[in-house]
């Protein structure tokens, strides 16, 4: 009896850990795009300008101004935030290497999303 119990609960496990989780969340549109008239001069070659863009933070959105950084790593390319059907998908960095997520703590880093990992 102890061991059918104990082969139960170690099913169970096993199928709690290997589920997929997705978080949506769930907010209206953003705001227009702002314009911004003002774009600085490159800092280097290998910097690339990120458009400014509205991000969620909590139940709300905030403006992201653009800015120029280096990519995480050689050929990664920026994919912009969207919203699609009810729902919010942040920015994140895409290529070879995979899916890289920007970290708003990072922002005040001229080289935020430079070599670092999750």
């Amino acid at each position: 009896m102890k061991t059918r119990f104990l082969t139960a609960i170690l099913l169970a496990a096993s199928a709690a850990l290997s589920a997929q989780v997705s978080i949506g969340i769930q907010i209206g549109p953003p705001p227009p795009v702002r314009v911004e008239r003002h774009r600085p001069g490159s800092p280097g070659p290998d910097f690339i300008w990120i458009d400014g863009y509205w991000y969620a933070q909590g139940n709300r959105y905030a403006w992201h101004k653009g800015y120029w950084t280096r990519p995480p790593f050689p050929g990664a390319h920026w994919v912009g935030p969207r919203h699609e059907d009810g729902r919010f998908f942040d920015g994140f960095w895409d290529g070879d290497r995979g899916r890289f997520d920007h970290d708003h703590r990072w922002d005040h880093d001229r080289d935020r999303d430079r070599d670092r990992r999750h």
